[in-house]
């Protein structure tokens, strides 16, 4: 199902932007980057499966794969070329898409912001760690859930994702929100692990890509940049010492303008126009 802010933009124009946002989350995190884009393109802002008003099919993905199979209605409507933004899970939602979909030969542009792709960091041992650290997490989140213990799930999943920045507090009714989406993490981190073959998917994009992190986020996501960006040919990152995690909420005023500058460099490139509002 889309957010309401798949509205935002003219309808006369020739490409789409689709925004997929991290696990726990909504399509509505994506409301301050649809008033950015204003009027230059369309939004689409899908909840991905198990999240925001999107209750997901029966059975749950279990691959990213499957992630994109059930997003299919949502992305059904983004009209002419596609240009992909993704936020952690949501990133490695847009990757998926971006090189091993029906859709990636209209993608003409992609920004990953700290995407979950823990497979990448398989291949040397400093790195395979972080990877195993991950899949202890996964574990333990695996354990509450099955058990019923929600809310220490939540816990452990938020003080993971803090990194080295400090733990925020989060309102009662956040919290329940939360909650109650939370067994769907158990199916988020089966699909990021058993992803396959990332490093060869990502040495074969050949669109413009740009890549955020932050330096309070957690060592696994930034050291994923960090691997991207080295695979991707022409990659352009950025790192934000004071950011964390969730930097395309805190740090949305900045990270923003960039995403629709590299957007519009895209489409200058690409040849794409599109008629003013």
């Amino acid at each position: 199902m889309t957010s309401p802010i798949q509205l935002a933009g003219a309808q006369c124009m020739t490409s789409t932007v689709i925004a997929l946002h991290c696990s726990l989350g909504s399509g509505r995190q994506w409301a301050h980057l649809a008033e950015t884009l204003g009027q230059s393109h369309r939004i689409l802002a899908p909840d991905i499966a198990g999240y925001g008003n999107d209750p997901g099919p029966f059975e749950m993905p279990t691959t990213l794969a499957e992630e994109v199979e059930a997003l299919t209605y949502g992305l059904a409507e983004a009209t002419g070329p596609i240009h992909l933004v993704g936020h952690s899970y949501g990133g490695a939602i847009a990757f998926k898409i971006a090189t091993d979909s029906p859709i990636a030969h209209r993608v003409r542009s992609l920004t990953l912001i700290e995407p979950v792709l823990p497979t990448l960091l398989l291949e040397s041992g400093a790195d395979r760690r972080l990877h195993d650290r991950f899949v202890v997490l996964a574990h333990t989140l695996y354990e509450d859930l099955s058990d019923g213990h929600f809310s220490e799930a939540i816990d452990k999943f938020l003080a993971f994702w803090a990194g080295s920045g400090s733990s925020e507090n989060i309102s009662t009714k956040t919290r329940i929100r939360l909650i109650e989406h939370a067994e769907k993490l158990a199916f988020d981190f089966e699909a990021a692990l058993g992803e396959k073959d990332v490093a060869p998917a990502a040495a074969a994009i050949q669109i413009p890509t740009l890549l955020f992190s932050g330096g309070l986020s957690p060592y696994l996501t930034q050291r994923i940049v960090q691997r991207l960006a080295s695979t991707i040919n022409d990659a352009k990152t950025r790192h934000l010492p004071a950011a964390g995690h969730m930097l395309p909420i805190s740090h949305a005023a900045i990270i923003n303008p960039e995403i629709a500058q590299h957007i519009a460099h895209a489409d200058e490139f690409a040849g794409i126009s599109f008629a003013a509002a």
